[in-house]
């Protein structure tokens, strides 16, 4: 039997109508016969062209409000008839059931829905059941019936249908049905997660269809892929494609700067997912400059975030260093066209997004699933632990360098004073390490340690890195503490007049 098949019929069932009157059209041109429902049923008697009501098919209205319509045998035996069995055919025959070779719907808006903030029973009212039920049938009969499940799809079809005089391809066919159960799984990939909010079920259900084939990953011999909605976290504004590498600095750079929000202008520089300058200050133009100070050679090619407006001084600034992204909320014009000169350069309107509430990674032969890191640590949340207390402007400090703690690297520990990032220590296998490297980087660029404080990820289970600390100038320690030896850093301090607080939170990053 041929497997390329010529449409009898369609039958038409959509929420949304855009960009379904060619292709009702080109049926009718064609003499395909079109049956339908409801308000799809309206919109085609609209364009003056002839629709069989599916109740005429079936002998049965639309019921329970509009519940049940399409839910017969007539209508499914149509569909999921095996046109190549001579007793499919001839049940068809016997009962009266119109062959069904084209099926076409667009399913109730299930994600806007809850997207929209309505209340449970419109959501529940926009579980499509007869329109999920048609994807599956006639997505399982392709070597008979075409299935078109979005309006995405609506403009290949009609070039399809056109080219083939109404006739589809075995190839077309399957591929389609590819289409449609990519449309059903994430549908109800939806719902469960819709239901299981508070993860009474202990399963793990993620569908993106947002996909984006990237150059490639992490290396030129890595495949690489994003799944998601850049668009509704960016406008960019210029530059080329982001890499992979580009996607996961921008993410750690977005994730860095929301703790500074609705703080005074600040700007951070990163580079490998970490910040290697960050600096709060009374103008952007300044904040940037005492950033790029953190640590001028890392800054080469790396990702520029800002929390505020950038204007034209700060723009000047930037123009004269290379770097694949900048990030701001807004950029004034003069200093939005000076940047766009450098056309590969990547620039970035951040907008004001939902951020995922979990992390999600492979791990061995399966996946690790965790709650994001959502504390940050605030002035309500530190314990004095020392005779010394932090001043005031320790206290700013201390908060501050908490905040880029937490998303550096682990094991960690970050300097800094007068609200600037001196250094950090990343990655490293020990505290001490860790340290060592943001004393050895600070004092590489001329910071003066004296009156700095220091932030760690975890605990001191010894009182080696306050002892170093205290050598090089640190004044006051933020850690979160939880050693059985923790008295011993504490007993150090005392004994040196240097502040320390404990938080009670750790914030490792692996």
């Amino acid at each position: 039997m041929s497997t390329t098949k010529k449409a009898t019929s369609a039958l038409i069932s959509v929420f949304h109508k855009d960009g379904l009157e060619p292709l009702v059209k080109k049926f009718n041109e064609l003499g395909i016969p079109i049956y339908s429902t409801g308000g799809t049923e309206t919109f085609i008697k609209e364009l003056g062209i002839d629709v069989v009501p599916v109740e005429d098919v079936t002998s049965y209205p639309s019921i329970l409000g509009g519940r049940v319509k399409t839910l017969h045998p007539k209508v499914f035996g149509g569909i999921l008839n095996r046109q190549d069995n001579e007793k499919d055919q001839e049940q068809l025959k016997e009962f009266e059931i119109p062959q069904l070779d084209i099926v076409i719907v667009d399913l109730y808006p299930f994600e806007k829905t809850v997207a929209s903030g309505a209340s449970e029973q419109d959501i529940i009212e926009k579980i499509d059941i007869g329109g999920i039920s048609l994807i599956r049938a006639a997505a399982k009969n392709y070597k008979d019936t075409l299935c078109v499940s979005s309006m995405k799809d609506y403009d290949e079809v009609l070039d399809i249908i056109t080219k083939g005089n109404g006739s589809t391809t075995l190839e077309d066919r399957k591929r389609f049905a590819t289409k449609s159960f990519n449309v059903s799984s994430h549908y109800d990939s939806a719902i469960f997660n819709y239901f299981n909010q508070n993860q009474q079920e202990v399963t793990l259900k993620i569908s993106e269809d947002n996909g984006q084939v990237l150059r490639y990953g992490e290396n030129p011999h890595q495949k690489g892929f994003f799944f998601g909605d850049f668009d509704a976290m960016f406008e960019k504004l210029n530059g080329k494609e982001l890499s992979y590498n580009n996607l996961l600095d921008v993410d750690a750079a977005v994730n860095l700067i929301n703790e500074f929000k609705d703080n005074e202008p600040t700007f951070a520089i990163l580079k490998h997912n970490n910040a290697c300058g960050l600096a709060s200050r009374s103008t952007i133009h300044q904040a940037y400059v005492d950033a790029l100070a953190g640590d001028p050679v890392s800054a080469f090619g790396g990702v520029l975030i800002s929390n505020t407006t950038i204007d034209l001084a700060t723009a000047q600034e930037i123009h004269g260093l290379f770097c694949e992204v900048v990030i701001a909320p807004s950029y004034d014009a003069e200093a939005l066209e000076l940047l766009k000169g450098k056309k590969n350069r990547i620039i970035l309107i951040q907008n004001d997004a939902a951020l995922p509430t979990t992390t999600v990674r492979t791990c061995l032969n399966g996946i690790l699933v965790q709650g994001k890191d959502d504390k940050t640590d605030t002035l309500e949340d530190l314990t004095n632990v020392t005779t010394e207390k932090p001043s005031e402007r320790e206290l700013e400090d201390l908060i501050f360098a908490s905040k880029l703690c937490k998303h550096t690297k682990s094991n960690t520990i970050v300097l800094a004073k007068n609200k600037q990032l001196c250094a950090s220590g990343t990655g490293q296998t020990s505290r001490v390490d860790a340290l060592n490297q943001a004393i050895h980087k600070a004092q590489s660029f001329n910071f003066d340690l004296n009156g700095a404080v220091m932030a760690s990820d975890a605990f001191f289970p010894f009182p080696d890195c306050v002892e170093i600390a205290h050598k090089s100038g640190v004044t006051s320690v933020i850690q979160p503490g939880g050693s059985i030896k923790d008295q011993l850093s504490v007993d150090y301090c005392n004994d040196n007049k240097i502040a320390m607080v404990m938080t009670g939170t750790r914030h490792f990053k692996h």
